[in-house]
């Protein structure tokens, strides 16, 4: 068995990710927006090559491995926009990559990530651990994992959007409203951004990490957790690395329904006219439905656009799914 090496993120490995990866992608905009008559600000990481934040922890993950690691290759978990932001490096950089994907997922993303060059190893979404798949996979392939948000060096390439989105102001921001899957984002800024409250916002049922802070211990969905349409918001539980970092620095508690994401998603479409997901939404929902006090310099993070067409078209039109 090939072991993990353990080590904390740290501010100092998120200026150095962003150095990284500001050498290879332009920043993304942070865009002016009204909410409630306040003037704040959107950051749209929707515009990134895979759509998504997720390349930033995916190019900082693989840029750190030793060259024996990358002959061995990489194994990654994810629900589509992770897939893609390690296909994407692991492509650039020579490395095999072999991800581990819901059967379930958005046929966009899986088809995106197969489009990137990376082997897809499917597993069923109820009814199979995509943890145990993973330890599997990377036992026989004897890979590095790649997890989507318990990394250190995945935290901190995230947090690089922090970096930017100071650059960007003129300083910190007041707080930053973070789409929340495992809290791999939301523990990058608050690192990135130590003067910044970092708020937390999941789907209703999901909210795993909301839940952790708020009994400062790993919680783990239920038996019968509620559908959501925000399917990359949907982690079984954050981890140990993220809670440690996000324990006293976050707010807990904020959800949003699937009814305040998809008005979120046609906001973002005609104010914006940017396309975002459902789980990349969620920040800007909680905005909107006046679950957050704003100010002039709070950030709205919308961290994803990956979204099939008939979808997007029908929440759009205000019908629901299709």
């Amino acid at each position: 068995m090939i072991r993990e090496t353990i080590r904390m993120p740290t501010r100092e490995g998120v200026l150095a990710a962003a150095q990284s990866i500001a050498a290879i992608l332009p920043p993304t905009p942070l865009l002016p927006v009204e909410i409630a008559g306040v003037r704040c600000h959107a950051k749209a990481e929707t515009l990134q090559p895979v759509g998504a934040f997720k390349i930033r922890g995916g190019w900082w993950r693989l840029s750190n491995l030793t060259p024996e690691e990358r002959k061995r290759g990489v194994v990654a978990v994810s629900s589509g926009n992770h897939a893609q932001g390690v296909a994407w490096a692991a492509r650039r950089l020579g490395i095999p990559a072999a991800i581990v994907m819901p059967r379930n997922a958005p046929r966009v993303k899986l088809e995106a990530t197969r489009a990137l060059g990376a082997e897809i190893v499917l597993y069923e979404r109820p009814g199979e651990d995509r943890d145990e798949v993973a330890a599997r996979e990377v036992e026989r392939r004897g890979a590095v994992l790649v997890h989507a948000f318990g990394d250190a060096w995945v935290i901190e390439g995230q947090g690089s959007a922090g970096i930017e989105i100071a650059a960007q102001l003129g300083g910190e921001p007041s707080r930053i409203l973070v789409c929340c899957g495992g809290g791999g984002l939301a523990a990058g800024l608050a690192l990135a951004c130590p003067g910044s409250a970092i708020v937390p916002v999941e789907p209703v049922g999901w909210d795993m990490v909301g839940q952790a802070l708020a009994s400062r211990e790993i919680v783990r969905v239920g038996a019968n957790p509620p559908a959501t349409i925000c399917d990359a918001l949907q982690p079984d539980a954050t981890k140990p690395i993220n809670l440690a970092v996000l324990q006293d620095r976050a707010e807990p508690g904020i959800t949003v329904t699937d009814e305040e994401v998809r008005a979120a998603q046609r906001f973002a479409f005609s104010t914006l006219r940017l396309v975002v997901e459902p789980g990349g939404a969620a920040a800007l929902a909680a905005a909107l439905a006046g679950k957050v006090t704003l100010d002039e310099r709070s950030v709205v993070m919308l961290t994803g656009g990956n979204t099939d067409a008939a979808s997007f078209a029908a929440t759009i039109a205000g019908t629901g799914a299709p």
